[in-house]
């Protein structure tokens, strides 16, 4: 249940970042706000590593395969297309398509087990779930 909780905190919280990641953009470029993200966030998991566990940075030496190590790099453009789908299409929309992009693409890792994910069947009622949330995009885009 916990995870429940913690799953709706990260998503209000995505969806707050990008509305003033967005606005910072207006004053400074995508750019600029977006390597202050990724430097404001190392200051933050800088500073509760320090707090915490104060496990080795040597640790990342052992991470196999070494391609996993990317995930920062694609944070940085995860940034950059968060603020300009906000920009372009307004939070609620983008944020919408971000999800529903976000599920087709972890239920497809999950189908063909890629990247260390454990392989599912494929289950025709999370298709039909993600067929709703898809129609209910359009749905809530319609003039």
């Amino acid at each position: 249940m916990i995870g429940f909780f913690i799953a709706l905190i990260s998503g209000a919280l995505m969806s707050i970042q990008g509305v003033f990641n967005t606005q910072v953009t207006k004053t400074s470029g995508i750019w600029v706000a977006s390597a202050f993200v990724q430097i404001s966030a190392f200051a933050v998991c800088m500073g509760a590593w320090l707090l915490t566990d104060r496990t080795s940075f040597a640790t990342l030496g052992k991470v196999e395969p070494k391609y996993m190590l990317l995930g920062g790099a694609i944070g940085a453009f995860i940034t950059y297309t968060v603020i300009k789908s906000m920009e372009m299409l307004g939070p609620a929309r983008a944020v919408m398509l971000i999800v529903i992009a976000q599920l087709i693409v972890a239920y497809v890792l999950e189908l063909l087990g890629m990247f260390g994910v454990e392989k599912q069947p494929l289950e025709w009622r999370k298709v039909i779930g993600m067929l709703i949330a898809i129609a209910g995009i359009v749905i809530f885009k319609w003039k």
